[in-house]
């Protein structure tokens, strides 16, 4: 791929909203600015969101108590959240996003992640602005329905991805404050309604540890967005301080809503949304109308990140159209993917995308870092950037494709039962056999061939 968007524009530093036409392309030195601790604020406010709340109470209805099931969403979310906190260190070493920095291990190979992470990316909008449209549903009482509200969410979202990085950043930090008191608010109305203590229905290691999956895999999705929020930094950024506020953002956020929505499960209303639960929760009126603008607010943030970041990987898998084109195209896609949920059973939907995104994402990211760990201070994004001269990469493509098999058999879920599944007593755990196998299939085959993009000397 050429470089088509490389001098298209780029921001210059905090505050200014060029639209930024730059692709995939690694920043360059002299456009790199911006804090680190404005990671945490990017993090940190797309987590705000009910889908968190929704994943939160999965816990009960897996059969977990309240003790169980609070620590298995910490144990969950501090596998994601560190998992992304790994990957966010890459940004300011390469200056690219990671689905094209994944480039450098996979070769050409990289269509096949860079397609699937892209059809993720408007799987998640459609999640998100789900909840989005209800809460204008809700707030004004059936006056603006469900796809006219829709369209709104999906015109913001829209606007602040076609802008890019910039624009995201500064939205994520103001609406960080704003949500954190909507929501500090919103919880202490719904305290008095929280139930804490007592055992689930099935308190056993297998049902903790498919918890933990479920939980974990909310923040390893954002595994796939890692650097693209990063990519700005000036290379000398210390890692540790870009893991730290990617990490505690992104745990932050996560374990607070989850948590709440353990705590309220047993209240909640018959309402088939989570939307309309939280506000039937919460008794409409002032407080229920402040939690509606939280999740419209909270649904614009996340999914201004998914079109982004969806932009970047239609890039990174060679297709050759200009970044703020193709953001706008995940968002008017995932309009159509939106009504699909509206019309469909959206519980199950769900619980079976959070378990299926983490099949992938556990032998991606153990290649990524083994790639990572070989090249150490060598690597040069800059090697990645032409498609047409890319080796193949298939060394990373069969330990994608050997580490997804293999966890076949321990995957559960609705849809698919794996046959070891019911021995572990339920448990999911296909994402780590997936990532060990593959890291051990892409480190043997490294070993005697090279199809990545060579280590530089």
């Amino acid at each position: 791929m050429t470089a088509i968007t490389q001098d298209l524009g780029m921001p210059k530093g905090e505050g200014d909203f060029t639209i930024e036409g730059h692709g995939m392309e690694p920043i360059p030195a002299s456009a790199r600015y911006g804090s680190v601790g404005r990671l945490f604020t990017v993090w940190f406010t797309p987590n705000l969101v009910p889908a968190a709340f929704f994943v939160g109470t999965l816990a009960s209805i897996v059969g977990l108590g309240w003790w169980l099931g609070v620590i298995a969403i910490i144990v969950g979310n501090l596998i994601g959240a560190g998992l992304v906190g790994v990957l966010s260190a890459m940004g300011p070493r390469t200056g690219m996003a990671q689905i094209p920095a994944a480039r450098l291990p996979f070769g050409k190979s990289i269509v096949v992640p860079g397609i699937i992470n892209w059809l993720s990316t408007i799987a998640w909008d459609a999640i998100n602005a789900f909840f989005g449209a209800y809460a204008v549903d809700a707030i004004t009482g059936g006056a603006i329905p469900f796809p006219v509200g829709l369209l709104l969410v999906i015109v913001l979202q829209a606007g602040l991805s076609v802008v890019g990085y910039e624009a995201i950043h500064t939205f994520e930090r103001y609406a960080a404050v704003g949500l954190a008191i909507l929501f500090a608010i919103v919880t202490a109305a719904m305290l008095p309604k929280a139930s804490f203590g007592g055992s689930g229905s099935s308190d056993t290691i297998g049902t903790f540890i498919l918890m933990t999956t479920i939980a974990g895999s909310f923040n390893l999705a954002w595994s796939l967005y890692a650097s693209d929020y990063s990519r700005y930094l000036p290379a000398e950024t210390p890692p540790r301080r870009v893991f730290t506020w990617t990490f505690l953002g992104l745990f932050a956020g996560a374990v607070w809503i989850e948590i709440l929505g353990l705590a309220v499960v047993g209240a909640l209303g018959k309402e088939a949304d989570t939307t309309h639960q939280i506000y039937g929760l919460l008794g409409g009126g002032l407080i229920g109308a402040i939690a509606m603008i939280a999740i419209f607010f909270g649904t614009v943030a996340v999914n201004a990140m998914n079109d982004y970041t969806g932009s970047l990987s239609l890039l990174a898998a060679g297709i050759r159209i200009p970044r703020p084109i193709s953001a706008a195209i995940v968002a008017v896609l995932s309009f159509g993917a939106t009504l699909y949920l509206y019309y469909n059973s959206f519980s199950s939907t769900v619980e079976n995308y959070l378990l299926v995104i983490t099949y992938w994402i556990g032998p991606w990211a153990a290649i990524v870092l083994i790639d990572w760990r070989r090249r150490g201070s060598r690597i040069n994004g800059d090697r990645a950037v032409d498609f047409a001269g890319l080796p193949s990469g298939r060394n990373a493509l069969i330990a994608l494709v050997v580490g997804f098999l293999a966890s076949i058999p321990f995957m559960n879920q609705t849809l698919f039962v794996g046959p070891l599944v019911s021995t572990l007593g339920g448990a999911d755990v296909a994402y780590l056999i997936g990532f060990i196998v593959a890291g051990i299939v892409y480190w043997v085959l490294e070993g005697s061939s090279s199809t990545a993009v060579p280590v530089d000397d």
